[in-house]
């Protein structure tokens, strides 16, 4: 799972946690209209609320997940820049073999030019 699908998991626990949060409020409120009903309505609260301690004990395994993640993106992100920068030390060094090369080859033929004449 990448950090992206991780922290998307993360915020649909949080939201999750906080409509169960709105429904213990709402079902809270609406307990005492009926005495009739009360028990029903703690019993909801009460699956509510285990709902939520539920949910919270997944966004902390979420936010473990998010993190090992986050840690390993910048671990490659790191090793990819040392990556490029080695690329470019290896490109420089190429070009003024090249050049060094080259640089030599027209030496010799002006050399050998001079030579002749």
């Amino acid at each position: 799972m990448a950090l992206g699908a991780a922290i998307t998991i993360l915020n649909e626990i949080e939201n999750n946690i906080k409509d169960t949060a709105r429904k213990q409020h709402l079902a809270a409120s609406e307990r005492f209209k009926d005495p009739a009903q009360m028990i029903m309505w703690n019993n909801y609260i009460e699956r509510l609320e285990q709902e939520t301690e539920k949910l919270m004990e997944q966004a902390a395994q979420a936010e473990i997940v998010v993190e090992e993640k986050r840690t390993l993106y910048m671990e490659t992100f790191k090793d990819l820049k040392a990556m490029e920068k080695l690329k470019e030390k290896k490109e420089e060094e190429y070009k003024k073999e090249m050049d060094t090369k080259e640089s030599y080859e027209l030496d010799e033929i002006f050399a050998s030019r001079q030579f002749h004449s």
